[in-house]
């Protein structure tokens, strides 16, 4: 299926590793030109290496919005006009409802909400001048099960969906589409991390997910490919959960 991203730029925010990885390498694939961002330079860097296709490094942090407002023209000066711009960020400290101080919370909310918003109002009017334009967001089945000890994430995920469905409304007759996918259990550093190994993270996989496994971060990226893609360009304002079937609710 050719998917028309040949040439496309793409950003993609937080992919030097796991999910975020997985998504450039399935957008550089379909022949996209994909600005890959880390903190580090030299993560950015190898993560491009390791990239079959076209693929440049960024440095950006979602957690510093004045450096991410100037991101968008550095890739647009080195690649061209952005057309597609996947929204990714690592997930905040795992606690309870009031676990917490205020300066976390405030933390959480530039990374998760205002992030999206600050590439979002810089990028889109490009896409409307153009009359095409793709923009996904990395989310979490938090946002339609709220899940246990993950309170920040909960919380401010929610939010970021309140914005992005009100985005997705308003610029749908420009050509652009805006999604969120509800991100379930993949094998990435962060989950090693919350279950303490990867293979502990496995065997509660096979436990809890009706799958039985942990995703691979190229399913994910498959999925935002078809996402950015020609095909699917009626698809929009939806959240789209990619769980191995783990989510209980029907909506």
């Amino acid at each position: 299926m050719d998917l028309g991203l040949g040439g496309r730029v793409a950003l993609v925010v937080g992919s030097s590793q796991g999910i975020g990885l997985g998504i450039a390498e399935a957008l550089a694939r379909e022949g996209a030109r994909v600005a890959v961002t880390s903190r580090s330079r030299d993560r950015a860097a190898e993560a491009v290496a390791a990239i079959d296709g076209d693929a440049s490094p960024f440095v950006a942090d979602t957690d510093e919005l004045d450096r991410l407002a100037e991101l968008p023209a550095e890739v647009e000066a080195a690649l061209g006009p952005i057309e597609i711009l996947v929204a990714n960020s690592g997930g905040p400290p795992l606690g309870k409802a009031l676990m917490h101080d205020l300066d976390e919370w405030e933390r959480t909310y530039r990374s998760l909400v205002l992030a999206p918003r600050v590439l979002a109002k810089t990028i889109v009017p490009g896409m409307q001048e153009r009359g095409w334009g793709r923009i996904v967001n990395v989310g979490s089945t938090s946002t339609r099960e709220p899940i246990p000890g993950l309170n920040l994430s909960n919380a401010h995920r929610m939010a970021a969906i309140g914005f992005l469905k009100t985005l997705a409304r308003e610029v749908a007759a420009d050509g652009i589409t805006v999604n969120t996918v509800a991100t379930g259990r993949f094998a990435t550093e962060r989950l090693a991390s919350t279950h303490g190994t990867l293979e502990a993270a496995q065997a509660a996989a096979e436990r809890d997910v009706p799958a039985a496994r942990l995703g691979r971060p190229e399913e994910y990226g498959d999925l935002v490919a078809f996402l950015c893609s020609e095909r699917a360009a009626y698809i929009t304002g939806t959240v789209i959960p990619i769980d191995g079937g783990m989510l209980r609710t029907s909506f």
